[in-house]
């Protein structure tokens, strides 16, 4: 692996590794200075405390606190800061903040390491209250303070605490007005920040700001553009990087194998990136995979397996379910039953694969088979992801009863609340077995408002049966959800009259989806090529349709 001169970072206070080998067998005490019991005085005391700070047992350097506590001592500024670093190297935030509070008046320096602490330990809401207190002393945050603030914002989303809005942009005003001088880490926080709350544009405007880039705010921008769609702004900043590592590669594979138009451009940089001589990671593997399986190009899968092993990475969990997935989707289902049988270890995302994968291609027994040794013989709770697959096998299958109490025994025996795509995937159990008024009950009996997916799941099955009325009005609650997001909706629906011979009522739902400019999307086919997996386009547009050609 290439390496690339990065920007210095200040020193964590925490330690890098938990498996680092200790200075001292663990049986053995250490070492310590023993002037703080005989003679207590701040230089001995501090001494003692930076002796178990540079351990990698720092807890036992608690008992230091202890005895300032029983003699009476009160630890000037500096004791103070290095108990608090103390207690927070040995994960004890409580105790770390018992000594902020109990600063008469907290420096800078004690600030940014609990807010530092209060970071690590995922604390958002407890970090943002102490930097509100900050703003109100008589200290000023720096640098170092605004950076664990944009991480913060970061870590935070997606969490129970929401964020005050615009955080990233009030912080980024802040250093503006300031006098701090923004520095590579701080440029850094700002674009990821930016970055990771979707805020691209002025992700970019910082960017461009800075005088050096770097390849860890390259890769955070490319990132995000890929996110969007933005694969020219993307491709531009990936040239203008050019120091590259294995990461900023990584970023480039992985935004491609997202869409059908680009996967292959992520097999071509894969290719690139070893003729560099850059050594794949798991991640570049399992972005490449994900393109295979977008592509369908199972070949190359095999190919890219081939690697997996001679690089000793075929034994990773996660590259074993990743390859079941691709050669499900290809329509493998024997090679993805291979993969799965030499695995030495499975998870339930491994088995949930494998259920997934025979039930996608048309062998819901074996999908069934599948589930039941995963909970009995292997003991593994299914998540919802798996609950998903084994009820589209039961609606493939046409077993409904079956169907009916696995999904009964999703809360009562695992205590996974039913969500919308399980209440669609029940919809559709019941229609294709013909079930059309208990579907319908079904339906109406959910205790949330029905999602446009179990209303399309409903409108499918009237299609398939030929009842008009109650897919009219399954298509108009879809029209109301999204009327023009779901151009299918149109098209089943329109089907349906068009079997029932209400050819007025056809006419007026193609008028209707010019009016709203509704289009259907464009239908592709792969066929294999010399060059690879070629998209054959095909041309019948919804227009066609809409004129009953």
């Amino acid at each position: 692996m290439k390496h690339v001169k990065l920007p210095s970072i200040r020193p964590s206070i925490f330690p890098s590794s938990q498996n680092q080998r200790p200075l001292v067998p663990p049986n053995q005490p250490f070492p310590p200075p023993n002037d703080y019991i005989s003679r207590p005085t701040a230089v001995s005391l501090s001494t003692a405390l930076q002796h178990y700070i540079n351990t990698v047992f720092p807890s036992h350097g608690q008992k230091i606190h202890a005895h300032i506590l029983k003699i009476g001592f009160k630890p000037n500024t500096n004791v103070s800061i290095k108990l608090l670093i103390l207690h927070l190297k040995s994960c004890c935030l409580r105790y770390a903040r018992q000594i902020f509070d109990e600063m008469p008046q907290p420096t800078l320096s004690a600030h940014n390491y609990m807010i530092s602490g209060y970071l690590k330990n995922g604390k958002i809401e407890e970090l943002l209250n102490l930097v509100s207190r900050l703003t109100f002393s008589y200290e000023k945050p720096d640098g170092f303070t605004f950076s664990m603030i944009l991480k913060a914002t970061g870590c935070a989303s997606g969490g129970n605490f929401a964020l005050p809005y615009c955080l990233e942009k009030v912080v980024h005003a802040q250093i503006l007005r300031s006098n701090v001088e923004p520095d590579d880490v701080l440029y850094t926080a700002l674009v990821d920040s930016y970055v990771k709350n979707g805020k691209v544009g002025y992700a970019r405007r910082v960017f461009d700001l800075m005088l050096e880039k770097n390849v860890i705010c390259s890769t955070s921008l490319i990132s995000g553009y890929m996110s969007q769609g933005r694969v020219e702004d993307a491709e531009d900043i990936f040239r203008r990087t050019f120091e590259k590592d294995v990461v900023v590669f990584n970023a480039m594979i992985e935004g491609y194998s997202k869409s059908v138009e680009t996967a292959r451009r992520s097999l071509e940089v894969y290719i690139d990136m070893q003729r560099l001589n850059f050594r794949p990671t798991l991640s570049t593997f399992a972005s490449v995979i994900g393109a295979c399986s977008v592509l369908a190009a199972y070949e190359i899968g095999q190919q890219v397996e081939s690697q997996l092993v001679k690089l000793d990475f075929i034994n990773d969990i996660k590259m074993g379910s990743a390859l079941i997935d691709m050669y499900s989707k290809c329509g493998r289902i024997e090679d993805g039953r291979r993969v799965f049988d030499h695995m030495p270890e499975k998870n339930v995302f491994s088995w949930t694969s494998m259920i997934d994968g025979y039930g996608k291609n048309g062998n819901p027994v074996e999908a069934l088979e599948l589930f039941n040794r995963m909970k009995i013989e292997h003991l593994v709770k299914p998540n919802y992801v798996t609950f998903l697959s084994v009820l589209s096998a039961c609606g493939h299958a046409g077993l409904v009863a079956k169907g009916w109490r696995l999904f009964e025994s999703m809360e009562r025996d695992y205590m996974l609340k039913p969500r919308m795509e399980h209440y669609a995937c029940m919809v559709d159990l019941l229609g294709r077995a013909g079930s059309l008024q208990q579907a319908w009950d079904f339906v109406i009996g959910m205790p949330e408002k029905p999602g446009s997916d179990v209303w399309a799941a409903l409108l499918s099955s009237c299609q398939l049966h030929g009842d008009v009325e109650m897919a009219s009005i399954a298509a108009n609650e879809i029209f109301k959800l999204k009327s023009d997001s779901r151009p299918g909706a149109y098209v089943a629906l329109s089907n349906a009259l068009a079997a029932a011979g209400k050819w007025d009522s056809v006419s007026e739902v193609r008028q209707l989806m010019k009016v709203r400019g509704v289009s259907k999307d464009t239908g592709y086919s792969w066929v294999g090529a010399d060059g690879g997996p070629c998209g054959v386009l095909t041309r019948k547009r919804c227009n066609q349709i809409q004129e009953g050609r």
